[in-house]
């Protein structure tokens, strides 16, 4: 028997809010200016290093903790330090959104829990949020390394059956699905999904069935 979805985890960045805001990119930017006037990183160097990154550590920030033991409160105040108003706002639709959903509603990101409730609060939705997973929480240890999800797991107190992950990156969905969690791919990722469902728009979640409605 199928069993009843009663957490709904949510990726942050480019999950809550739309991909095409400018949001996601103004903080690669900010990474990118970190590593060079930080770091001394050549700015010419400094994409290709972060791809290799992504592909090793699966963040940025846990790279540049083994390579140059960077300071990682220092490292994301600085990423963050964004005005939030020129890219993001009240969303009256996914404010209604999650208002109907039934399931309790958890954020499960790699960022960390200020840079996350700034998002939630510009958003009007911190309401409907029981509690942050962070990279605090999370020990260090990201998506999509398994622990991570495990971990998650471990606080919310349920087993993979019992939550569904609602997510932008197809990297970080495949570990969810291979645990038994329901998986819900958001944006225009189609053609990378090894999520169950593959939705545009966040505010689309509610035409999933396994989320379930009031």
């Amino acid at each position: 028997m199928k069993q009843t979805i009663r957490y709904a985890l949510f990726d942050l960045d480019n999950t809550l809010y739309p991909g095409n805001c400018g949001l996601w990119q103004e903080i690669g930017n900010r990474i990118n200016q970190y590593m060079v006037e930080r770091l001394g990183v050549p700015r010419q160097e400094v994409s290709e290093k972060r791809e290799l990154f992504l592909k090793s550590f699966g963040t940025t920030l846990n790279a540049l903790r083994h390579y140059y033991s960077v300071d990682p409160d220092e490292f994301l105040d600085f990423v963050h330090d964004i005005p939030l108003q020129h890219y993001i706002g009240y969303d009256p639709e996914l404010d209604g959104m999650l208002d109907r959903l039934r399931p309790q509603k958890v954020v499960f990101t790699n960022a960390d829990a200020k840079h996350a409730r700034r998002v939630l609060y510009r958003l009007g939705i911190m309401r409907h949020f029981e509690f942050i997973i962070d990279i605090h929480m999370l020990e260090f240890v990201n998506k999509p390394d398994r622990r991570a999800y495990l971990k998650a797991l471990e606080f919310v107190s349920a087993t993979p059956g019992e939550c569904i992950l609602i997510e932008d990156s197809p990297v970080n969905v495949l570990p969810a699905r291979q645990l038994g969690m329901t998986t819900v791919l958001v944006g225009d990722s189609a053609g990378m999904n090894g999520a169950h469902y593959h939705i545009r728009r966040i505010t689309d979640l509610e035409r999933i069935q396994a989320t379930g409605k009031d």
